[in-house]
């Protein structure tokens, strides 16, 4: 995996928007300071270990929220009043998976890992669909690559990223014939903690 040491593209030069769909409580306790973020670390996670957020697009978030209600989730709180909680970030060194030399970073990982497998006798970790969906929503293997990338720059003293950030083609076609798909968006998975800046409640209702 090349060394990126020097890179002066990596960092990404402004502040984002990024909102998180969860109850209403949560939200409410964010933006008082009363808690602070869970981080996520599911092994179907899509961008690896971290806090994910929606990228400009609270109508997404609260979206989401409202189709996790009354449904359990491992170490977070089950959602009983879906709502959404904005967050200011500067995405800092940013693995930028809209970036070329980052997404041969990545590649470069998913061959580490791969080697590091078959070394062991195992199999690889594979993307799956959730039942009744033919989308691939339960992402093992790249969960799996991801942080593995994050432990080998650990390992080799390279700098660690403080985001990561991608975008997704999700959910059916926008109009007959339209390679632009209903779910469309861009998700950050937020590493460092410190990136975020602060909550704050988004102004309008959100359809």
């Amino acid at each position: 995996m090349p060394s990126d040491t020097a890179d002066a593209y990596g960092r990404l030069p402004s502040f984002v928007l990024g909102f998180h769909g969860c109850d209403r409580k949560v939200a409410a306790d964010l933006v008082s300071g009363r808690r602070q973020p869970t981080v996520s670390q599911n092994q179907y996670d899509w961008l690896g270990t971290g806090i994910y957020f929606w990228e400009n697009n609270p109508s997404r978030a609260l979206t989401f929220a409202r189709e996790l209600v009354g449904k359990k989730r491992s170490g977070k709180e089950t959602i009983k009043r879906p709502a959404v909680v904005g967050a200011v970030m500067d995405l800092g060194y940013c693995f930028n998976l809209l970036d070329a030399k980052f997404l041969r970073i990545l590649r470069d990982g998913y061959e580490i890992l791969k080697e590091t497998f078959e070394e062991a006798g195992r199999a690889l970790p594979a993307n799956r669909p959730l039942r009744g969906s033919h989308e691939l929503l339960l992402r093992d293997l790249d969960c799996a690559v991801i942080n593995g990338v994050h432990a080998f720059r650990a390992a080799q003293n390279l700098p660690a990223f403080d985001t990561v950030r991608s975008a997704f083609i999700e959910g059916g076609e926008l109009f007959p014939g339209s390679a632009i798909r209903e779910k469309n968006h861009i998700q950050i998975c937020v590493c460092n903690p410190s990136s975020i800046k602060g909550y704050f409640r988004p102004l309008a209702d959100l359809d």
